[in-house]
């Protein structure tokens, strides 16, 4: 790639801002984690089946499928509702 296509590209990435919203799943997923006593990121992927570079990009907040959060939801025993709620209420208390 030419440094001008990497230049654009880098540009192109920069620029686009995520939903606020996004990047509390993906703290909230992070937070899931850390609260099981996993410090790495790496670890707990390669623990519960999940491929390494796409938990890393859940926790980044890029973009992920339905699917991946249900894996991992599944492997800390919560329910959609249990995780969305609680990122609910935190939405509440920053408002």
């Amino acid at each position: 790639m030419a440094k001008k296509d990497k230049k654009q590209n880098k540009n192109t990435l920069e620029s686009k801002k995520l939903d606020p919203r996004v990047y509390l799943i993906a703290n909230k997923i992070r937070m899931l984690r850390e609260e099981n006593g996993f410090v790495s990121s790496e670890f707990f992927a390669w623990e519960n089946k999940i491929p390494r570079v796409q938990y890393w990009r859940m926790e980044k907040g890029t973009n992920f499928t339905i699917e991946s959060l249900l894996r991992v939801l599944d492997a800390h025993n919560i329910s959609l509702q249990q995780f969305f709620n609680e990122i609910d209420e935190r939405t509440d208390i920053q408002k």
